[in-house]
């Protein structure tokens, strides 16, 4: 089992930055892919980001040069850089990792699936 662990959340104001950690633990070399998604009231979870154990990396068009998805491998950490925040951002967000298939797209449900706690991040003046 994998357990994942998000913090940085928090109120900051439209322009902002923020950076947010999500720390695994546990069974770490069963997968091989982690990533952010983020929900908001009434709507979807969305995939943001994800990153590879190689290091490659993967947005979604409506956070692609604005949000960085970075990690450190030897602690097992990922991390969310998120710049010019808009109040559209608004949203729980959700660390996870998995087993990605190969030779699917990238947005194809991971095997294995685990989920952080979530952490809210506001945006608002």
């Amino acid at each position: 089992q994998v357990q994942l662990v998000e913090s940085g959340g928090g109120l900051v104001q439209p322009g902002g930055s923020l950076r947010l950690t999500c720390t695994a633990s546990g069974s770490t070399f069963t997968t091989n892919v982690m990533g952010w998604y983020r929900q908001a009231p009434g709507k979807e979870r969305e995939l943001l980001a994800r990153i590879s154990n190689s290091g490659s990396t993967m947005y979604d068009d409506s956070v692609k040069g604005r949000f960085t998805i970075s990690r450190d491998s030897a602690k097992n950490t990922v991390f969310l850089q998120m710049n010019s925040l808009k109040p559209e951002d608004t949203a729980v967000y959700y660390c996870n990792a998995g087993v990605a298939r190969q030779g699917l797209n990238w947005r194809a449900p991971l095997v294995l699936n685990y989920w952080g706690q979530g952490t809210l991040v506001t945006v608002s003046s």
